[in-house]
C-alpha cells in the first residue's frame, strides 16, 4: 500500500491505531478550529474512547448528546482502520433519514472531506426495496385500476437504455432508486418496489436491475459503506445461504461497524431474522418441478402438497386477528391449526424423498431444482420450529399478494452474537439514548452482547433557558376531540414548524382524517409521513418554516436546526405495540411493565424530544399527550429523563 493511501504520514515502526489517534486529535485540535468549527472536549473525549474499541477490536456504546459532535470521532476511526486494514468500514444507519443526512452534499462526510482535503470513497447499500422491481413494474403498468396507475408509464420511459436494449458495449449504472421518485406515495411504491417474494436469481433482467448494478458498485468502496440496519441484518441472516447458491454475500469483508442509532439494532434483527411463506410463492416455485417430464409419484405429491398449503393459509387468516398500533395480526393456534402445519411438514418431506430419487434420472433442469430444494429446506426448518418445546414466535402480515406467515426463531440474539458480535472486529454503538437509569443493560441484554465497553456525554447545550416541556395529566384531554382540539390550537400559536409524532400509523391516520376537517388545515402546509419519499418530506418541511409535519418514524436521525423545527408534539407516549415480538419478550420478564415496556417508551421519547434542539442557538417546546401522564410512577420517570435544568410544566 502506498504512503499517501493513509490519511497521515505512517510510520510502520510504530502501532498504526496509536498514530491514526495522535492524527485524528490533531484534526479536533487545530485541522478543524482553522476551518472554522468550535473546539469540543466532548469530541477529544469520545475520541479517546474510541482509540481503545479500534485498538483491542472490542465493542463499545458510545452514547453521547446532541451537539457533541459524535459523527466526526466515528467517521475519522472508520476510514482511518479501513484504509489500514484494506477493508471498507460499514455505517449501518436506522432509517433512510439518517443515511441523508450522512450523504447529502452538505452532510457529514462531505464535510470532513471538505474541510481535511481528505478524498473520501463512501458509497450508498441501499436496501432491496428501495429499487424499483422490472417485473413488478411490468405487471403495474398491465393493471390500469392500480392506484398510482399514471406514474408507471413514466417510470418505464425514464429508465436507462440498457434495461431495454441488450446491446454489447454499453456503459451500465445504477438507477431505479426510491429516492428519483419522491412523488410517489409509499402505497403507489409498493406496486414497482421490490418484496421480498421476488425470485431474483432465475429473473432473465437480474443482471440489468437497478438493484444488482448498485451492488456491484458500492462493493468497490475502499472507506465507506453506508447501509441501514435492516440491509446490516439482512446481510447477516442471508450470509451462508448465498454462498451456499453461489452468490456473493450483500455486503463485502469489512474492517469494522458502527451502529448509528444503536439502541433499535435489535427491531431490525427483528424484522430480517424472520422466515416468511406466503402460499402464492410456494405455489409458483414448486410448480417449476412440473414443467419436466417426472415421475407421476411427484406429481401427486406436489398436488397434494399445493392443496395442503392453501387450506393452511385458510387455516390461517381464520385464525389471526388484527392487533392495535402494529401492522402484524396474531395468530391463535390451536389443535387444528397445528395438524394443518405437521401435514403441510409431512408432505414436504415426501417431496423431497422423491427428488433424490429424480435427480437420479436427469429430468429435471439443475438449475431450477437447486432453486426449489433450497425453497423447500427453508420452509421444512421454519415448520419444524413449531415441533420444538419452545415455539417460535409467530405472526401473519397481509398486503396484496395475500397474507403471509412469519415465523421468527427465539434466539435472535444467539444468532447475533455467533454472526455478529463473536467476530474479532471493532463494533461502535453510537446514539444519545443507549442507557436506561444510566445502565447499558437493557440494550446489552436485547441483543445477546454479554460483554462491551460504555461511555456518556452530556449533550454542551443550555436546555434550561432553551427547552420547555408542556404535559397534561387532565382526564379530558385524553379524550380524541378534546386532544384535537388541545393540538390545534398549538399548531395555531406556533410560531416556526411542527413535528408530530406519533407511535403508530393508525394513530397518523386518524389525527389525518379529523385534521382535514380543521380550517388550520387551509392555512399551513401539513406533510403526512407516507404520501411522498421521506427524504423529499424532510426537505419540503425544511423549506417551510411554518409547515407540520407528521411522521411515525422520525423520532430518531430528523436533523433540523432553526426555526424550521421549533415544536415538537408527542401525540401519546411511544410505548411498544401489543403485537406477538414484544408480547414474547414480556412473557420472558419478571416485570413486563419495568423490564420492556418503560425502557422502551423512554428511549424512543429522550430520542423524540432530542428532535428539537439541535444547535446552540435552537429554542422551543415539547409537548407531551398520553392517557399514562395520569399514573405518577410514569410521570416521575418521565421527569428523570428530562436534561438537567428542565421540568414539566403543565399545560
Amino acid at each position: 500500500m502506498t504512503q499517501h493511501h493513509y490519511p497521515f504520514e505512517f510510520d510502520p515502526s510504530q502501532p498504526y491505531m496509536q498514530q491514526a489517534s495522535d492524527w485524528i486529535a490533531d484534526v479536533f485540535y487545530e485541522k478543524l478550529p482553522e476551518a472554522g468549527l468550535e473546539l469540543r472536549d466532548e469530541q477529544i473525549y469520545m475520541a479517546f474512547q474510541l482509540e481503545r474499541a479500534y485498538a483491542d477490536k472490542q465493542t463499545i456504546f458510545a452514547e453521547a448528546g446532541v451537539g457533541t459532535g459524535k459523527t466526526f470521532v466515528y467517521l475519522l476511526y472508520a476510514i482511518s482502520y479501513a484504509r489500514y486494514t484494506r477493508k471498507p468500514a460499514i455505517i449501518a444507519c436506522a432509517d433512510e433519514s439518517l443515511i441523508e443526512q450522512l450523504v447529502k452534499p452538505e452532510g457529514d462526510i462531505a464535510k470532513l472531506s471538505r474541510h481535511l482535503g481528505l478524498t473520501i470513497d463512501s458509497r450508498l447499500g441501499r436496501s432491496p426495496d428501495q429499487y424499483v422491481c422490472l417485473n413488478k413494474l411490468d405487471d403495474a403498468r398491465g393493471d390500469a385500476q392500480l392506484e398510482g396507475a399514471e406514474h408507471f408509464d413514466d417510470i418505464y420511459r425514464s429508465l436507462p437504455d440498457f434495461v431495454h436494449k441488450p446491446e454489447t458495449m454499453q456503459s451500465f449504472y445504477p438507477y431505479g432508486n426510491r429516492r428519483d421518485y419522491p412523488e410517489l406515495s409509499d402505497e403507489v411504491w409498493d406496486h414497482v418496489g421490490w418484496d421480498v417474494f421476488q425470485d431474483c436469481m432465475v429473473c432473465s433482467r437480474r443482471h440489468r436491475c437497478g438493484q444488482t448494478l448498485s451492488r456491484d458498485h458500492y462493493r468497490k468502496s475502499t472507506d465507506l459503506i453506508i447501509c441501514s440496519h435492516d440491509f446490516y441484518m439482512e446481510h447477516v441472516w442471508t450470509y451462508e445461504a448465498r454462498k451456499r447458491e453461489g452468490q456473493l454475500p450483500l455486503l463485502p469483508e469489512h474492517s469494522s461497524v458502527v451502529f448509528d442509532e444503536g439502541h433499535l439494532l435489535e427491531t431490525a434483527a427483528q424484522q430480517a431474522l424472520t422466515y416468511k411463506l406466503n402460499h402464492a410463492v410456494f405455489e409458483s416455485i414448486i410448480t417449476r418441478l412440473l414443467e419436466g417430464e417426472i415421475r407421476e409419484s411427484l406429481a401427486l405429491a406436489i398436488e397434494d402438497a399445493i392443496v395442503q398449503s392453501e387450506q393452511l393459509f385458510e387455516r390461517i387468516q381464520q385464525s389471526s386477528r388484527a392487533v392495535a398500533a402494529s401492522d402484524r395480526r396474531e395468530l391463535l393456534w390451536d389443535n387444528t391449526l397445528i395438524q394443518e402445519v405437521n401435514r403441510l411438514h409431512q408432505l414436504l418431506d415426501l417431496i423431497e424423498e422423491e427428488l433424490v430419487f429424480e435427480s437420479g434420472l436427469f429430468t429435471l433442469d439443475e438449475y431450477q431444482l437447486k432453486i426449489v430444494e433450497e425453497h423447500l429446506e427453508m420452509i421444512q426448518y421454519a415448520l419444524s420450529l413449531f415441533r420444538k418445546p419452545e415455539k417460535p414466535i409467530s405472526w401473519v402480515m397481509e398486503d396484496k399478494s395475500g397474507i403471509s406467515l412469519v415465523i421468527m426463531p427465539k434466539l435472535v440474539k444467539e444468532v447475533l452474537e455467533e454472526h455478529v458480535f463473536s467476530r474479532k472486529m471493532p463494533i461502535v454503538f453510537s446514539s444519545a439514548t443507549l442507557s436506561v437509569d444510566g445502565s447499558f443493560e437493557y440494550t446489552m441484554d436485547s441483543l445477546g452482547i454479554k460483554q462491551a465497553e460504555s461511555f456518556s456525554v452530556a449533550s454542551p447545550y443550555d436546555y434550561e433557558n432553551k427547552m420547555r416541556v408542556l404535559t397534561s395529566d387532565s382526564e379530558a384531554l385524553d379524550e380524541f376531540v378534546n386532544q384535537m382540539q388541545a393540538t390545534v390550537k398549538l399548531l395555531g400559536e406556533a410560531e416556526g414548524g411542527t413535528l408530530v409524532l406519533f407511535p403508530s400509523r393508525e394513530e397518523l391516520a386518524r389525527f389525518k382524517q379529523a385534521m382535514n376537517d380543521e380550517p388550520l388545515a387551509q392555512q399551513r402546509r401539513f406533510l403526512y409521513e407516507g404520501t411522498s419519499e421521506i427524504s423529499h418530506l424532510i426537505e419540503a418541511f425544511q423549506a417551510d418554516e411554518s409547515s407540520v409535519l407528521c411522521a411515525v418514524t422520525l423520532w430518531e436521525g430528523l436533523d433540523i436546526p432553526g426555526p424550521s423545527l421549533s415544536q415538537v408534539i408527542v401525540w401519546s407516549l411511544p410505548f411498544p405495540p401489543n403485537d406477538p415480538v414484544f408480547a414474547a419478550r414480556r412473557a420472558d420478564a419478571k416485570l413486563p411493565f419495568e423490564e420492556v415496556d418503560m425502557p422502551y417508551m423512554l428511549l424512543r421519547l429522550r430520542q423524540g424530544m432530542g428532535r428539537l434542539i439541535r444547535t446552540s442557538s435552537d429554542q422551543g417546546t415539547v409537548v407531551i399527550f398520553g392517557e399514562e401522564m395520569r399514573q405518577p410512577a410514569v410521570k416521575e420517570r418521565i421527569s428523570a429523563i428530562m436534561p438537567k435544568g428542565v421540568k414539566l410544566q403543565a399545560l
